[in-house]
């Protein structure tokens, strides 16, 4: 039986690679199961690995401490690749709710802690720690560790606490919203609820009644309102004109018009007649409608573009195309001059078939370049979020300095780049196929060595009574303020389940069970939301962990 023990005793490169996979397949296998409709998906390998940890399986430490962090930043940081474009925008709409909501998670949740010291006994830094496990919160237990040691005091049992109940501190969550969905959810709580709107485009047909509009150009009339619109047609008797700037205009010409939703009424008063066709289903043949006029849609895949904002492209005056929206991601946008074109985009082209084709060799328009993963941006990204996660912070009245972290850094840097890339001439793109099993895989490898590391020592703690005590406890703090506050936020913030399992994992730095949530549930509200709010929660525990230590025992 060498091979055997070559395989998965000795420690070696090989023995670390076989473990960490056993793990994974044994995890992500049973994570299929389903208990009544009820499946525990990626989360389940961190159960595999308490287990394999429990039965006398490891690797080396200083192995694991890398594998651990190197599947985290992954996650994370391809997280907030994911969700950045869309991120400032779910601010500007609901982020300050959610954020809040999270807060009030956070300070719940301590509170509670505190009033179960005087009813367990449990000291307060036994009970910082079972917090920082209950809220699987590691920034903050180094927070907490590093102010006793600067108090002089010991900080030993501080880490076993957080040891015993970090495990409490996963399941429970998931524990938390199965719940919920079992108990609490109506049917309409699980259909998605979009923070943003999908489609900012209408397009609509008109007829120039507006004697205002007779003998103007289109430039002289988009001057005439603050409304953004674009062109794309205009029917004059029998002939058809791809409008530019200087195109003229003439009562009873028909124009085909893409605007906002918001001001597609303030368009119909400006030019005058709403023609009553339907231009915004979803399967409309635009070829068939001119002969001479082509419609396309182009995938903007020339790096050189990638930033540029569409105005000053001069596409009109140079090929005699006008752009009418764009798609990013599953987002149409209104092509208006000052969008700022990304890698990936999708662009929708109308002119002569010439003059489309010309175009074409322009934008680039080669889906087997997008195909190709961007992995050094995603290294390079993952580098300055892991520095910045090294950087002190320092906050007036604290005794140590705040750091973001492993987990903090690449998300943070992970949204800035996903949404200011562009802007900064950063490729930033990934396919959905990649960035689905990038985090995947980062949260996997992740899971396997945290479980690992927490299963050798985990059931023989428990065991204890101190130990037991401890898991009780942890589970009190992770489950109660979740299902109460989680009910809150379903019934008075109005928001989908998705988005409330968002907040949770965020607010309880756990995406271990944001990874259970995106099993199975549908949409990316999970994870727009845990996002939003994940970077604030952290940093709270974090200093609210420093602030138990230093006011109620130095």
């Amino acid at each position: 039986m060498d091979w055997w023990e070559n395989l998965f005793d000795i420690h070696s490169a090989i023995q670390t690679l076989a473990v960490i996979s056993a793990i994974v397949t044994l995890g992500l296998a049973l994570g299929k199961i389903k208990v009544r409709g009820v499946s525990l998906g990626v989360a389940f390998v961190f159960f595999a690995g308490i287990l394999a940890g429990h039965l006398g399986l490891s690797i080396d430490h200083n192995v694991l401490d890398f594998a651990e962090t190197f599947g985290l930043a992954l996650f994370v940081y391809v997280l907030g690749l994911h969700v950045g474009p869309h991120f400032f925008s779910s601010l500007k709409h609901e982020g300050f709710s959610l954020n809040i909501w999270s807060l009030i998670i956070i300070v719940a949740g301590t509170l509670f802690a505190l009033v179960l010291i005087p009813l367990t006994g449990i000291s307060l830094p036994n009970m910082v720690g079972v917090l920082c496990g209950a809220t699987t919160n590691t920034p903050a237990l180094g927070a907490a560790a590093q102010t006793l040691s600067h108090l002089g005091l010991p900080s030993g049992s501080l880490a076993l606490a957080t040891a015993v109940t970090y495990p409490i501190g996963v399941v429970g969550v998931i524990a938390a919203m199965m719940i919920l969905r079992k108990f609490f959810c109506r049917p309409a709580d699980l259909e998605p609820k979009k923070l943003t709107e999908d489609d900012n485009t209408y397009i609509e047909e008109l007829r120039v009644i507006n004697p205002a509009i007779d003998g103007k150009t289109v430039m002289q009339v988009a001057q005439m309102t603050h409304c953004k619109f674009i062109i794309s047609r205009l029917w004059r008797g029998k002939e058809v004109i791809v409008p530019r700037a200087d195109t003229v205009m003439h009562l009873n010409d028909k124009l085909l018009v893409v605007t906002t939703h918001d001001e597609e009424h303030i368009i119909e008063l400006l030019f005058g007649e709403k023609i009553d066709i339907d231009w915004n289903a979803s399967k409309i043949d635009w070829n068939a409608i001119d002969s001479n006029v082509e419609s396309r849609t182009l995938v903007v895949s020339r790096a050189a573009i990638n930033g540029k904002m569409l105005g000053r492209l001069r596409l009109r005056a140079t090929y005699g195309v006008n752009v009418s929206r764009v798609t990013r991601g599953d987002i149409r946008l209104l092509a208006t001059d000052n969008l700022r074109l990304q890698y990936g985009d999708m662009v929708t082209v109308v002119g002569s078939h010439d003059a489309v084709n010309s175009v074409e060799e322009f934008f680039g328009n080669s889906v087997k370049t997008l195909n190709e993963p961007n992995v050094g941006s995603i290294f390079l990204g993952i580098l300055l979020g892991l520095a910045l996660g090294t950087i002190p912070i320092s906050i007036p009245g604290m005794s140590s300095p705040v750091r973001l972290g492993i987990a903090g850094g690449p998300i943070i840097m992970g949204i800035i780049i996903g949404a200011l890339g562009p802007k900064l001439h950063f490729i930033s793109y990934t396919t959905l196929s990649a960035s689905l099993m990038l985090r995947k895989l980062g949260l996997s490898i992740y899971l396997a060595c945290l479980g690992l590391d927490a299963g050798k020592d985990f059931f023989a703690t428990v065991i204890r009574p101190e130990g037991l005590e401890w898991v009780a406890v942890g589970a009190l703090i992770t489950i109660v303020p979740i299902i109460v506050l989680g009910v809150a936020a379903l019934r008075l913030g109005k928001f989908d389940f998705a988005t409330v399992c968002g907040i949770l994992c965020g607010s309880m730095a756990n995406p271990m069970a944001l990874g259970y949530a995106n099993d199975t549930l549908k949409g990316d509200s999970a994870n727009v939301s845990y996002a939003s709010v994940y970077p604030l929660g952290m940093f709270v525990r974090v200093i609210i962990a420093q602030m138990l230590i230093m006011f109620f025992v130095s």
